[in-house]
């Protein structure tokens, strides 16, 4: 550990509590896709206080700048520009009601943080922090991009969209881990999430008395066909090697019991790390939709809608984190994490700019709660995660703008 990352490590350690405190704030106050209305406010509160200048973007997003005030030149990449790193964190919560007792328990109805992103945005306020006492040593900026609306796949693509990395030569993120013990983190180069496409078969038949199922055309038996005949797709259509999945969430159909079905709706998803594996899947699925409808006498019709593109991180960003990373903590705390087929916009920002994406332990062996699955009602954290999350943010961001990695 050098000298800037022991000064680091100093600054998390006086911030600990204040960060402890921030996180259960925010997760009593939990808000979904599209309505952070106060968290946005929130943050922009505790930007104001550290002198940090800041903008809305797409409504619900704040994006700060950390200007550092050294006199040298700001480093330049190797195409000439001047570095700027970019981190990102989340900012909203589920639809979900939290079934865990505690101090900090949500207090909105039907909506909780159960994918960790009060500890992301908390990390990224205590990376400012961190940023805002060593600006003199560096030049440049640094932008803090607090996104919203991840659940939904809105949030990232808008936020690139409007500009909030505008200029940004590097970004970079991280996601808690509850599957990892607390103070060990994973930093994988290559594919470590799936694209998420999420799809919509609206298939139309013809009602008649279930008497008299030749009369008709029944959609709700021809979306049946479809559902179980689409799981071939994935098991003798793709390389077992290759991960992918399709699943269908929703079949809706019928009105009574006693009348063929003249209309059923099926919504699903499908998740690969393959660019060649997903076109591959998502056009046999379109034709064994309308195969499988002409045949049993109905038509059919199909929705697409991207949620989330596949998160490849960059080769040359995790050899640069993963060497800060080591400075910081020692190779023992670097394990390894599988590709996971959970989707991630984070994989916006690396699309546009170089960078990547670590996953952070939040595990207490001796706290079950905390070993819950990320969208669990249960799920809570071991907060040491700040003293993991918050270094790592702040000396990778550091040490890139210094030019020493």
């Amino acid at each position: 550990m050098n000298k800037l990352e022991r000064q680091i490590m100093e600054l998390t350690d006086r911030d600990f509590d204040v960060l402890v405190s921030l996180r259960r704030e925010f997760h009593r106050h939990p808000e979904i896709g599209r309505e952070e209305h106060w968290t946005a406010a929130r943050i922009e509160e505790e930007l104001d206080k550290l002198g940090l200048p800041h903008h809305r973007c797409a409504k619900t997003g704040v994006v700060a700048f950390a200007d550092g005030t050294a006199e040298s030149p700001v480093p330049l990449t190797e195409d000439g520009r001047p570095r700027c790193m970019a981190l990102r964190a989340d900012i909203d919560a589920l639809p979900l009601t939290e079934r865990r007792e505690s101090p900090y328990k949500s207090e909105i109805p039907g909506q909780m943080h159960a994918c960790g992103h009060d500890v992301h945005l908390t990390s990224l306020l205590g990376a400012a922090r961190v940023l805002r006492a060593c600006r003199d040593l560096y030049a440049g900026r640094i932008l803090l991009v607090f996104q919203p609306s991840e659940e939904n796949g809105f949030g990232g693509r808008r936020m690139v969209e409007e500009g909030a990395v505008a200029g940004a030569t590097r970004c970079f993120g991280f996601h808690i881990a509850p599957e990892l013990k607390c103070g060990t983190l994973a930093l994988m180069e290559g594919a470590n999430n799936a694209s998420v496409d999420w799809f919509r078969m609206t298939i139309k038949g013809e009602g008649t008395h279930a008497a008299y199922p030749h009369q008709g055309a029944d959609a709700l038996y021809i979306a049946a066909q479809v559902v179980v005949a689409a799981q071939a797709l994935v098991t003798r259509m793709n390389d077992p090697a290759q991960p992918l999945l399709l699943g269908f969430g929703r079949l809706e159909a019928g009105t009574t019991y006693n009348v063929v079905a003249d209309r059923a709706v099926l919504e699903g998803t499908i998740r690969a790390l393959d660019p060649e594996v997903r076109k591959n899947i998502i056009r046999r699925l379109e034709q064994l939709l309308q195969d499988t409808a002409a045949l049993y006498g109905g038509t059919a019709s199909a929705e697409w809608d991207v949620n989330g593109e596949m998160l490849i991180n960059t080769a040359e960003a995790v050899r640069e984190a993963r060497k800060t990373a080591v400075s910081l903590f020692g190779e023992d705390r670097l394990v390894i994490r599988k590709p996971a087929l959970i989707g991630d916009d984070m994989s916006d920002y690396i699309n546009a700019v170089s960078g990547c994406y670590a996953f952070i332990g939040t595990q207490d062996p001796g706290r079950p709660d905390t070993a819950h699955p990320l969208h669990h009602a249960c799920l809570d954290v071991d907060e040491d995660v700040f003293k993991v999350s918050v270094p790592m943010t702040a000396a990778y961001a550091l040490e890139y703008m210094r030019g020493e990695i």
